[in-house]
């Protein structure tokens, strides 16, 4: 919830994109892992960076790594799809109120010689003294 209302909000820092990703992933693991099982160890402690480029293997622990890994990729590449859609929706809104601006601004012009081709006409030429 925390990143998407960043990216909402308007912010694309990949490193903070990261550093929000990276603490989704301990209170994830921390939500998984039994209790007691590692004592008072932080989420470095128990699932190392380096397990997580290992291939997975029978132990239950490196599967879980492994997935964790896939699930992070997978959770990066989403953040970075919606903060590129983000980006071109607003994008998509400047233009679209630039285009509207433009429109207004060239009705109110039409709108303008209109009237001074009608006072041209109900005035009739008019020839300097």
């Amino acid at each position: 919830a925390l990143r998407l209302s960043y990216l909402r909000a308007g912010g694309h820092n990949p490193a903070i994109l990261a550093q929000l990703l990276h603490l989704q992933v301990e209170a994830t693991a921390l939500e998984k892992r039994p209790m007691g099982l590692h004592g008072g160890k932080t989420m470095a402690s128990v699932v190392p960076l380096a397990v997580l480029a290992e291939p997975p293997d029978a132990d239950p622990r490196g599967l879980d790594a492994a997935l964790l890994a896939v699930e992070l990729e997978n959770q990066r590449l989403e953040d970075e799809l919606l903060a590129l859609k983000v980006r071109r929706e607003r994008r998509a809104d400047a233009g679209s109120w630039a285009a509207q601006r433009h429109a207004e601004e060239l009705a109110q012009l039409q709108a303008e010689v209109g009237m001074l081709r009608y006072h041209a006409e109900r005035t009739g030429p008019r020839l300097p003294p």
